[in-house]
């Protein structure tokens, strides 16, 4: 099925079978529900299209102005990720606080900081060490800001490496200098490569709940985080912060990452926190509470 068949079904073909089988609530796990149907449990991941539109493709930021407001107001209820997107949901949409629920993501057991890394060292030709992003490189993860910090590091015989591939609907932003892309990595080879790493940085404008910190910190990996978005609040204590807007901060941020075994004991701990069974249960029970409202 094309894309565009696909948002023909979600919209015409899905609300009407799903309005014949009584359904008491269908479950729209990524952005979209179909407008036609009532009883709509939508996740929302960021409004960050209509925060900052020209971190996207004109057609894009155009499609989520026009239709996020509409399914978000129409829906039943909303998942979020974190408070910083609830708060932003509220204010840019126009929605309720009480029809969004805050459920967290989980981090996957595979990202431990006994992974092994030499498989992905060689596949990726990691010779040295290495401190870690994994963003796409896109204008919203601000990986320009980690030329400076990748320059200081080269000096002492380290990279800045940075895994992820491209987005079509995300203007890209791709600096050219010291900082090492690795483009698109398998999936068998994440926990590997986060746990080989010496540091970890996401020097994001803005995120919605910030995955990728929280596998790196399981990892074991001292982690480094921008100011911006739901970070904060996602890493907590456990993390070192800088402004997204100061590069020579991030990297003095970095270099006091490296080899500070507290703050990786302290990432691991927070990590332990948001497990996919806990989203599994806190999901369970909204779902249970929808349908019984019926």
């Amino acid at each position: 099925m094309t894309h565009r068949a696909g948002q023909l079904w979600e919209q015409v073909a899905l609300p009407l079978e799903a309005r014949r089988a009584a359904t008491p609530l269908l479950i729209n796990p990524a952005n979209l529900a179909p407008l036609a149907f009532s009883r709509n449990l939508v996740h929302i991941f960021d409004a960050a299209a209509l925060r900052q539109p020209d971190w996207y493709s004109n057609l894009y930021a155009s499609y989520q102005r026009a239709i996020l407001p509409r399914i978000a107001n129409s829906a039943l209820a909303i998942v979020t990720g974190s408070e910083f997107s609830k708060s932003e949901l509220i204010s840019l949409l126009g929605v309720e606080g009480e029809k969004v629920h805050v459920i967290p993501g989980g981090v996957d057991a595979r990202f431990s900081p006994g992974a092994e890394s030499d498989r992905a060292r060689e596949v990726l030709g990691l010779h040295q060490p290495y401190v870690l992003c994994v963003a796409s490189r896109t204008a919203r993860k601000n990986l320009a800001a980690l030329e400076p910090a990748a320059r200081m590091l080269a000096s002492d015989g380290v990279e800045l490496v940075v895994a992820g591939g491209d987005r079509p609907q995300f203007k890209e932003q791709t600096p050219r200098g010291a900082v090492r892309f690795l483009g698109y990595v398998d999936d068998a080879l994440l926990p590997g490569l986060y746990a080989g790493a010496s540091a970890f940085v996401l020097p994001s404008l803005h995120e919605g709940f910030g995955l990728t910190a929280l596998e790196a910190m399981a990892s074991g990996v001292p982690t480094v985080l921008s100011t911006a978005g739901s970070l904060p609040e996602t890493g907590a204590n456990a993390a070192l912060y800088a402004d997204p807007l100061d590069a020579l901060q991030i990297g003095e941020q970095i270099l006091a990452a490296i080899g500070d075994r507290k703050l990786a004991e302290a990432g691991v701990a927070r990590a332990a926190q948001f497990s996919w069974a806990n989203t599994a249960v806190a999901l369970d029970q909204l779902v249970g509470e929808l349908v019984a409202s019926k």
